[in-house]
């Protein structure tokens, strides 16, 4: 294995994690933002999820851009990519594809 295989390789492992921990701040701020306007009125939980989702968002982004170009995805994954932050939960769905079709591995 060159060096070249096991950084590509890490990648896909490094993408996979951060798509699921973006996914679940997410859920987390989702459910802070319930919360937060429906049931008690108390904004901690928008307080503690908002900036680690935030955080989370930036650093998906960040690595998403990183694997298309080490994993040489082409323009249509790479927006697919960068679209699934945007909605809750599909940065899994969006993982769970690039997966399938061998698109995180080298």
């Amino acid at each position: 294995m060159t060096a070249s295989t096991a950084t590509v390789s890490g990648i896909g492992r490094i993408f996979r994690v951060v798509a699921i921990a973006e996914a679940c701040s997410w859920a987390g701020l989702l459910i802070g933002m319930f919360f937060k306007y429906v049931v008690v009125r108390n904004e901690i939980g928008v307080t503690v999820f908002g900036p680690i989702h935030g955080a989370l968002f930036v650093l998906y982004v960040g690595v998403a851009l990183a694997a298309s170009r080490m994993l040489r995805w082409d323009l249509k994954t790479l927006a697919l990519a960068l679209f699934s932050s945007i909605p809750p939960l599909m940065t899994i769905w969006f993982e769970r594809r690039a997966a399938a079709r061998g698109q995180l591995a080298g």
